[in-house]
């Protein structure tokens, strides 16, 4: 039953010790400019972020990721392998935890910049790959919402239904099964 094991650091470590070990390491202050999470903020202590994250699993996951992909430097995982929860995830067998990435509030702040940079540039295209700068905006405002185009549709109607009628079939109220 050994050889079914994962090669994966997180393989029976325990939260608070994951959790001590990043604190330890990097401090409070690093932790939330990476993570966001406002535990590591306001009034942050190991009790009442650990009773936080273990109640939150999308935030457990993004702290375990940060642990096996900044902390432990792990290779990053193919796309299938991003699908599974991190500790579900497997490595190759041999490879080995690196020494920890150094993080500064800077270096933090340089990388969530780049990271926003390259966001905001595959933005620019739609689903079928076509540019959406031609419309002279990418149709997402600078908070991430998306921004109302007065002129082109009525208030309230959704994107996409500009010069469809409202549906007047009681078994498709939106309007999706048949022609517009």
């Amino acid at each position: 039953m050994i050889e079914m094991q994962q090669n994966n650091p997180l393989h029976g470590l325990k939260l608070e010790l994951l959790l001590s070990e990043l604190v330890d390491f990097y401090g409070w202050k690093i932790l939330y400019a990476a993570l966001k999470l406002e535990c590591f903020n306001t009034n942050p202590t190991l009790e009442s972020s650990l009773k936080f994250l273990k109640k939150t699993e999308w935030a457990r996951e993004k702290l375990e990721n940060f642990y096996l992909y900044r902390f432990k430097r792990m290779p990053k995982a193919s796309a299938a392998q991003y699908e599974l929860k991190p500790r579900e995830r497997g490595f190759a067998a041999g490879i080995v935890p690196r020494n920890p990435m150094v993080l500064t509030l800077e270096s933090i702040a340089q990388m969530q910049a780049k990271a926003s940079a390259d966001y905001e540039a595959l933005s620019g295209f739609n689903k079928s790959g076509a540019n959406k700068s031609n419309r002279g905006d990418s149709g997402f405002n600078k908070r991430g919402g998306h921004q109302a185009a007065a002129h082109s549709r009525a208030p309230g109607s959704r994107p996409g239904t500009e010069g469809r009628k409202p549906s007047t079939d009681p078994l498709d109220p939106w309007g999706t099964k048949g022609g517009a």
